[in-house]
C-alpha cells in the first residue's frame, strides 16, 4: 500500500488553471461532480476569491439584485473539486520552462496548464487618456469603482454592443442615485447592437428614446480633455464608462505562444495551443484557429465541459477528443433597467416584464448550481 502511494506521488502531474473565468468554473464543477483526475496535483491561480457574473451587474446597478448576489466562490468550488486555490495574478508565462510568474514574483511550475483569465480593457487605447474613464474590464474593478458613485448627474457610455447598451439602461436607472442621471450612449461606427436582428435593434432604440438616453451613432474620442461623439461635444461628463470589448493581456504574446493578430492565444478545436500542446486556453484570452467565435460568456460556459474532458485526457497522456460546436444561435436577454428586458434569438425578438423574469431565473439558476456544489463540501 505504502509503495503504491509513493509510486503515485512520483508519477503525479501538476495541472495549473490560470484564471477563474466561466470555462474554468465549469471545469471545477465537472470535477466536483465526477471526481478529479487521479494522480494529479491541481492548482487554481486567480486574483480574487470570487468570480463575479457580469450578466447580473446591470441588474445590481438598477437595484434588482444585491451587489454580491451574482458571485461564485472559486475557492470553495476548487476545494470541492480537489483543487488548491492560490491567490495571485499571472503576469508572465514561460511555456518552454513550464512556469507561470505571478505579480508578487512567485513562480509556479506545471506539467499541463489551462488559461482562462479573460481579456483586459482597451479604453485608453481606443478613447485616449482621461481620469474619468471607467473600463468594465476587469469586472471586479468596475464594480468597486462604480459603487462609489452616489450622485452622478451626467454619464457617457462608450460601446454599442449588448454590454454597453445594458449598462446605459442600468445607469439611467441607477438605484442609489437621488435623481436619474443623464446618460449618453455612443455606439461607435458599427451602430447600435451590431450583429443583432433589426427587430432587436428597433426595440433597443425605442427603449433608449423612451427612457431619455441620448444615442450617438458615432465614434467616441477624447481630445484636449473633452469627450466627443464625432464632432458633438458630450461635456460636461462626470464619468465615461467604456464597454469596448477586450484586448489580450500583453503576457500572452510575450510568452511565445501562437497568437492571432490581436494577440489572443490561438487554440485548435480542442482548446489546445497550436504551438504548445501542453497548454490549453478558453474564454476571452483565446481565439479558435479553426473558426471565428465572438468573445462571449455564452461560448466560454459551453466550452467549459469540453475543456474539462480534454484536460482529463491530457493528464492521462491521451490526445484530446472533445470539441465545442456552437449552436446555430443563442438566446440573449438584455436588461433595460426599468423592470423589463429585450430577448433576442436569431431574427426573433420580444420585450416585456416576463423577459426580465426569465433572465433573472436563468441567471440565478446558473449561480445556484455552483452554490449547491460548494454546500456539499
Amino acid at each position: 500500500m505504502a509503495q503504491g502511494s509513493a509510486s503515485e506521488r512520483r508519477e503525479a502531474k501538476t495541472l495549473l488553471l490560470v484564471g477563474g473565468g466561466h470555462a474554468h468554473v465549469a471545469v471545477l464543477a465537472d470535477w466536483a461532480r465526477r471526481g478529479a483526475p487521479p494522480a494529479t496535483r491541481m492548482l487554481l491561480l486567480t486574483p480574487h476569491r470570487h468570480l463575479r457574473y457580469s450578466g447580473m451587474v446591470p441588474g445590481w446597478l438598477a437595484g434588482q439584485h444585491d451587489r454580491d448576489e451574482g458571485r461564485v466562490d472559486l475557492a470553495a468550488l476548487a476545494a470541492r473539486a480537489g483543487v488548491e486555490w492560490v491567490q495571485g495574478r499571472c503576469v508572465a508565462l514561460d511555456p518552454e520552462a513550464r512556469t507561470v510568474t505571478t505579480e508578487s514574483g512567485a513562480g509556479i511550475a506545471f506539467d499541463l496548464a489551462s488559461l482562462d483569465t479573460g481579456g483586459v480593457g482597451r479604453a485608453a487605447a481606443m478613447l485616449g487618456d482621461d481620469p474619468r474613464i471607467l473600463d468594465i474590464r476587469p469586472i471586479e474593478g468596475f464594480v468597486e469603482r462604480i459603487a462609489r458613485w452616489r450622485h452622478p448627474r451626467r454619464l457617457v457610455v462608450a460601446g454599442g454592443g449588448a454590454g454597453g447598451v445594458e449598462l446605459a439602461f442600468a445607469l439611467r436607472n441607477l438605484a442609489v442615485a437621488e435623481t436619474r442621471p443623464e446618460v449618453a450612449l455612443v455606439t461607435g461606427g458599427g451602430g447600435l447592437l451590431p450583429g443583432f436582428s433589426e427587430g432587436v435593434r428597433n426595440r433597443a432604440a425605442t427603449a433608449l428614446m423612451r427612457q431619455g438616453i441620448t444615442l450617438h451613432l458615432d465614434d467616441a474620442q477624447i481630445a484636449r480633455g473633452a469627450i466627443r461623439a464625432g464632432e458633438t461635444s458630450l461635456e460636461p461628463a462626470e464619468l465615461i464608462v467604456a464597454a469596448l470589448g477586450s484586448a489580450a493581456p500583453d503576457w500572452v504574446r510575450a510568452s511565445g505562444l501562437a497568437v492571432n493578430d490581436a494577440g489572443f492565444a490561438l487554440v485548435d478545436a480542442h482548446q489546445r495551443s497550436l504551438s504548445h500542446p501542453h497548454i490549453f486556453a478558453a474564454g476571452d484570452v483565446a481565439a479558435r484557429a479553426d473558426r471565428a467565435l465572438a468573445h462571449s460568456g455564452v461560448h466560454a460556459v459551453f466550452a467549459g465541459p469540453v475543456l474539462a474532458a480534454n484536460l482529463r485526457e491530457g493528464l492521462a497522456g491521451k490526445p484530446p477528443r472533445r470539441t465545442y460546436h456552437p449552436r446555430w444561435n443563442n438566446l440573449y436577454l438584455m436588461n433595460t433597467g426599468d423592470g423589463r428586458a429585450i430577448a433576442s434569438y436569431g431574427r426573433l425578438s420580444a420585450e416585456g416584464r416576463w423577459v426580465l423574469a426569465l433572465k433573472h431565473r436563468i441567471d440565478k439558476r446558473w449561480i445556484a448550481q455552483y452554490a449547491r456544489l460548494t454546500d456539499q463540501a
